[in-house]
């Protein structure tokens, strides 16, 4: 089964998430003037199931999101809009943020 990286950052009422689809893990992807870094110290913690990642999404105030798996649990959660997706080297990325009131 293909598996997601996720780390989690609390801080604050803050909790962020930054995660990617696991084969991306390490890498960097530049495009014209776009770049992503998809590091290990950011992005490298826990391996886990798409299901899983739904459960932290729904819990996150801010995430960083990098590959077709791990956007495709946002969007099917209704937290991206796939219109905002950007890619980078035809790797899409986005960014999720929760305003809390």
């Amino acid at each position: 089964m293909k598996m997601i990286s996720i780390k989690v950052y609390k801080r604050g009422n803050d909790l962020l998430i930054g995660a990617c689809d696991e084969e991306l893990l390490g890498k960097k992807f530049e495009d014209g003037k776009f770049q992503i870094d998809v590091d290990k110290n950011f992005y490298g913690g826990e391996r886990i199931s798409p299901e899983a990642l739904k459960k932290y999404l729904v819990d996150a105030t801010i995430a960083n999101l990098v590959g077709e798996k791990t956007i495709k649990c946002a969007i099917e959660l209704g937290l991206v809009d796939p219109d905002c997706i950007i890619k980078i080297k035809g790797i899409p990325h986005a960014q999720m943020v929760r305003m809390l009131t």
